[in-house]
């Protein structure tokens, strides 16, 4: 038995498709069969060499799959069994580090990755961009019988990164309920998850921000959960700074995050909060210049910042759990996904880079 794998070869490089040999899971592992695998923007980085990644590995960390091969035992010690649909979390933290030690593994500072291994070393199948996946069963989360597996691929990794950077607000204080005024930057997959996640936590007023006027997704975030979308094309810089400055009775919003990974972002985000006010910063997630920002209006207004990069199992669970008790979402979220098989993964990646699809997925 064989599968193919779109193997990555360099900066700006077409992939690669290749087919290897399908090998029994070794002890430890799950073997799992493609369902659906999204292309993130942090892998768009990757291709255009803004974050170092070496060549002939399989990129990819939003694998969907159904588990075909384990150790029975083996699984079972993490409530697992060949049948289940599994999402692969890549990301494997030390464990000792100070980081982990005080609760915040998302941010280990020895991070390692289950996807980093060369093609060629068997069982060759470790990332996302893959008919067959080999990941550890520590790093297997479950999917709810209930939720659709593809539906569940749509955010695999804008859900976690949302929900954690909301849990880090948590952390810090600033609880964010029905009576917080909210503006999110960027109408990608993060954007858009974040309208959702804001509105399941009974948020009323969540303004989304877009640099271009695109009618149709307008329309869409509206019906996710967004009380209105702005766009620099068409509002100006001027008119939403001006929007969104006149909640709170002119002191701004209470909370922006930014899921548009553009630096000149953080300006608009910086001048719209209110003073206290919170911003969340997930989407800058790779070198994409630099910016020039007036530090002052930080100590005025005296503003909240956190980043948040990475995001833990218990991140996963939290947004598997999410869409189990928002079944009703699922045919919206399903609507958002533009589907390529592997074979067609150069012009997935294409098409992902001229923002044509709103959330671009590799199947079988």
């Amino acid at each position: 038995m064989k599968a193919k794998a779109a193997v990555f070869k360099g900066q700006n490089k077409p992939f690669e498709v290749r087919e290897f040999d399908v090998t029994k899971a070794p002890s430890g592992y799950g073997r799992s069969e493609l369902i659906a695998s999204g292309v993130c923007g942090t892998d768009i980085h990757i291709y255009r060499g803004k974050l170092d990644t070496p060549a002939d590995t399989v990129i990819g960390h939003e694998f969907v799959g159904k588990l075909t091969d384990c150790d029975p035992a083996e699984a079972s010690l993490f409530g697992l069994k060949t049948g289940d649909n599994v999402i692969a979390d890549i990301a494997v933290p030390c464990g000792k580090c100070l980081l982990c030690r005080t609760g915040d593994d998302a941010n280990c500072v020895n991070m390692q990755v289950t996807n980093g291994e060369n093609v060629n070393r068997p069982p060759h199948f470790y990332g996302g961009y893959a008919e067959v996946n080999y990941t550890p069963l520590s790093n297997l989360i479950k999917i709810p019988e209930t939720v659709d597996p593809v539906a569940a691929a749509i955010f695999a990794c804008p859900g976690p990164t949302v929900i954690h950077s909301a849990r880090l607000a948590a952390r810090a204080g600033f609880d964010i309920g029905p009576d917080t005024v909210c503006a999110v930057q960027g109408l990608g997959p993060v954007g858009c998850f974040a309208v959702i996640y804001l509105k399941g936590l009974g948020v009323k007023k969540i303004y989304a921000v877009s640099a271009h006027e695109d009618p149709k997704r307008s329309e869409l975030l509206k019906k996710l959960g967004a009380t209105d979308v702005l766009s620099l094309e068409k509002d100006g810089e001027e008119g939403v700074t001006e929007k969104l400055l006149s909640e709170n009775s002119g002191l701004g919003v209470d909370l922006c995050v930014e899921c548009s990974g553009a630096p000149s972002a953080v300006n608009l985000g910086i001048n719209v909060l209110r003073n206290r006010g919170l911003y969340l910063i997930p989407g800058q997630y790779s070198n994409s210049g630099c910016i020039t920002l007036q530090p002052q209006m930080i100590t005025f207004k005296a503003l909240r910042f956190i980043g948040s990069s990475q995001y833990s199992v218990v991140d996963v669970r939290d947004y598997l759990e999410f869409l189990r008790t928002h079944k009703e979402l699922e045919p919206d979220i399903l609507a958002l996904g533009t589907f390529y098989s592997i074979g067609e993964v150069n012009k997935a990646f294409e098409d992902a880079m001229v923002g044509k699809n709103i959330k671009t997925l590799l199947v079988k």
